[in-house]
């Protein structure tokens, strides 16, 4: 979003909690939606150019059906109202594939424990949302992004629409690719990967920082 105001966009920010939204301006609108709720969706959505999506829940064993839902109603609600180019988020992970740059550890242990385990009802319903918006008739993009780290500004990051050797994402990165999907059409319905490389941790600082709460 602050990238979006900064590039001078008119913004309708969706979010279940709009009070506790963090930013404000004379071209954002904060507007409170569900996405298991078609007509406040459809509201949201009504008269906009396009559709960013980055919803995204916590892995959980119980069932997740977050991604497929809102690939639905967001999917129903734009082609109703005329609104064409969507661009998703989504994982690596859902098509998982060796990184030259996570070693054994990553490939032959974390990936595939991760995908079996926590992370299986998530990744599956992710597959599930993908198939419906590259169903949808839409002017779609899937976005898989690897392992999200936080950093403080968009780097040269790598895009293709084949599999990328990098293991992590920064969230800079990911919002800008997901905003400039907006305004361009090279990757209109492609899924794409997207990594980042500078400045991106080690997969040993990755997993002291999330394990042990080190830097």
């Amino acid at each position: 979003m602050r990238q979006a105001l900064d590039a001078g966009h008119e913004i309708v920010a969706v979010t279940r909690r709009p009070t506790e939204f963090p930013l404000a301006g004379a071209r954002l609108s904060v507007v409170g939606a569900d996405v298991a709720d078609e007509s406040a969706t459809a509201r949201a959505v009504d008269g906009v150019d396009a559709v960013l999506s980055s919803i995204g829940v916590p892995f959980a064993r119980a069932p997740i059906t977050v991604y497929s839902t809102a690939a639905t109603t967001l999917t129903a609600a734009m082609a109703r109202l005329g609104v064409k180019r969507l661009a998703v988020v989504s994982s690596t992970a859902v098509e998982p594939h060796p990184h030259a740059e996570g070693g054994f550890l990553l490939n032959r242990v974390m990936q595939p424990l991760i995908a079996r385990t926590i992370g299986r009802s998530t990744y599956a319903d992710m597959r599930a949302m993908e198939q419906i918006v590259r169903d949808s008739g839409l002017e779609w993009t899937v976005i898989r992004s690897s392992g999200l780290f936080d950093a403080d500004h968009v780097s040269p990051y790598e895009v293709s629409d084949g599999p990328l050797d990098g293991v992590f994402t920064s969230r800079a990165d990911l919002a800008h690719c997901l905003l400039s999907q907006a305004s361009e059409d090279r990757f209109v319905g492609q899924t794409i990967e997207i990594t980042t490389s500078e400045g991106a941790p080690t997969l040993l600082q990755v997993i002291r920082r999330e394990a042990f709460g080190r830097s």
